[in-house]
């Protein structure tokens, strides 16, 4: 990725109990997601592409157009914040993926999302 195309992504997840059922095996998470434009152009985030993993080796694949209905548009130094959810089977699980974005100088460029880990309290040190 050049310096004119950069995005980083800060994810923070955070387990929601109260839509929970581990009875029936179905864990709830909310994850916020910050998108910053570090580079030098103008970039629109076009898709999203995720693969969630839970602590069996179920894999869920997840592919789109924008984010929560939207296709942010980031000059450089602006950030987009949204909160997003998944449901997995196990208690713990990990999710990872990319945006394809497009810059104002038509390249299009992929900006990873760091895997980070879904997981209820308490349940990894």
């Amino acid at each position: 990725m050049s310096e004119k195309n950069k995005i980083i992504v800060e994810v923070t997840p955070q387990y929601i109990k109260s839509q929970s059922s581990p009875e029936s095996n179905r864990y709830i998470f909310a994850y916020t997601i910050t998108i910053t434009n570090i580079g030098l152009i103008p970039a629109k985030l076009l898709t999203r592409h995720w693969l969630i993993t839970d602590s069996n080796g179920k894999k869920q694949e997840v592919q789109g157009s924008g984010v929560i209905g939207e296709q942010p548009y980031l000059k450089p130094g602006e950030s987009f914040r949204y909160t997003s959810g998944a449901m997995i089977e196990t208690p713990v699980g990990v999710m990872q993926g990319k945006y394809l974005m497009l810059s104002d100088n038509g390249d299009q460029f992929k900006a990873p999302v760091p895997q980070f880990t879904l997981s209820i309290p308490r349940t990894l040190h």
